[in-house]
């Protein structure tokens, strides 16, 4: 399997953004999929998480209300739809697939496979 991630880019703060990440390979549609950032000079940290079915999401405290993760098992893609994006949101943001048990959803270890990730700068 390999991710593509696109759809970073430079914003104002406020506005939106959508990433998306398109995967090769079988079995998308039994993978968790998640999305992750990382900041210079910070580690990797968590933003959301869709399980299989995509019935079912987790978000990072820092995203809830603003971030909305889906997917599209029929073309292999998982989104990631920002809202009323802050400078602090800057980083870049990475895609991965796994099967973490809920308890482990947000620890990057227990993904597989990653995306070669995209940039978004939010503006202040």
């Amino acid at each position: 399997v390999q991710l593509q991630a696109s759809g970073g880019g430079l914003v104002q703060a406020g506005a939106s953004l959508r990433l998306s990440c398109a995967a090769s390979g079988r079995a998308f549609s039994t993978y968790t999929m998640a999305w992750f950032r990382q900041a210079p000079r910070k580690e990797r940290e968590f933003v959301g998480a869709i399980r299989s079915s995509g019935g079912s999401t987790v978000y990072a405290d820092s995203v809830k209300g603003r971030f909305t993760i889906s997917r599209d098992n029929t073309k292999n893609t998982v989104y990631l739809q920002m809202h009323s994006l802050k400078p602090e949101d800057t980083a870049v943001y990475f895609c991965a697939n796994g099967r973490p048990i809920l308890s482990a959803i947000r620890d990057p270890s227990m993904y597989y496979t990653w995306g070669q990730g995209t940039l978004v700068t939010v503006s202040s």
